[in-house]
């Protein structure tokens, strides 16, 4: 497919998506919502893929919100239509079996925020600012931030995120919890690409299993949990991945994986 509103660059086992509506500061309209769950699982399915990078094109916006020009006049029924897009699109990076990191390099408001959060990792520049200003315009977040967020930081700040719609420096999102990593903006790509490469190295069968176990936790009692993760652990030992790894370690000398 070849997208309208997306870059896609795959080298090296790392793809690279960029959010590509620059002069709309990258707001997320139907079209994109489409390109981003079809991106997904296009990439959730290419085996050569082993980590996922989520940025914006330019230098003001990772994603500044969802696009106010086509849900301004939307019924309830059409809000709801769009809301529901908008979470497939999202739930799509959310649970790719490969780890997606988020790299934030401006505005991420609303939907852009939502888009950060449901991603594995967030590194953001020290220029970004992020927020749910929804409330100010009428609605609520409804792209999963009103669950995500509180998942993340507790019912109380997520609250007061929302309910006050204020904008917040990446600096404080990573105080409460929201961002993993605040990075100079010039800097940023390069600290992004690191880490890729970094969990790149590890076996994929087993960070995938591990993505699986973590996201589990939040639906699963700690027994459920517990065994779910006993499970995936035990299948890690079917994999050529595991015999190389250990193998290796043995042997002393870095192990090479194939994600078989």
């Amino acid at each position: 497919m070849e997208y309208k509103n997306l870059i896609v660059e795959i080298k090296d086992g790392i793809a690279l998506v960029k959010l590509n509506r620059p002069k709309a500061l990258n707001a997320l309209n139907s079209e994109m919502l489409e390109e981003i769950k079809h991106a997904g699982d296009a990439l959730n399915a290419n085996k050569d893929v082993r980590v996922v990078i989520i940025t914006g094109e330019g230098d003001k916006a990772f994603i500044a919100g969802a696009d106010i020009l086509e849900m301004k006049d939307l019924t309830a029924i059409g809000g709801m239509k769009f809301s529901l897009k908008g979470f497939e699109a999202i739930g799509t990076l959310e649970n790719m079996e490969k780890p997606v990191i988020a790299a934030v390099n401006g505005f991420a408001l609303g939907g852009g925020f939502e888009v950060a959060i449901a991603c594995d990792i967030i590194y953001a520049s020290d220029k970004a600012k992020v927020g749910f200003p929804e409330t100010t315009l009428g609605i609520h977040p409804g792209f999963g931030g009103t669950q995500r967020t509180a998942k993340l930081v507790g019912l109380a700040k997520a609250k007061e995120l929302i309910f006050t719609g204020k904008t917040i420096t990446a600096q404080e999102a990573y105080k409460m919890g929201l961002i993993n990593k605040v990075v100079p903006h010039d800097q940023l790509m390069g600290e992004v690409m690191a880490l890729a490469e970094k969990i790149k190295a590890n076996g994929p069968f087993a960070v995938r299993l591990a993505k699986e176990c973590i996201n589990k936790s939040l639906s699963l009692d700690n027994k459920e949990g517990l065994i779910f993760e006993a499970k995936n652990f035990g299948l890690c030992f079917a994999t050529k991945d595991q015999k190389e790894g250990m193998t290796a370690f043995v042997e002393k000398r870095k192990p090479t994986y194939k994600g078989e």
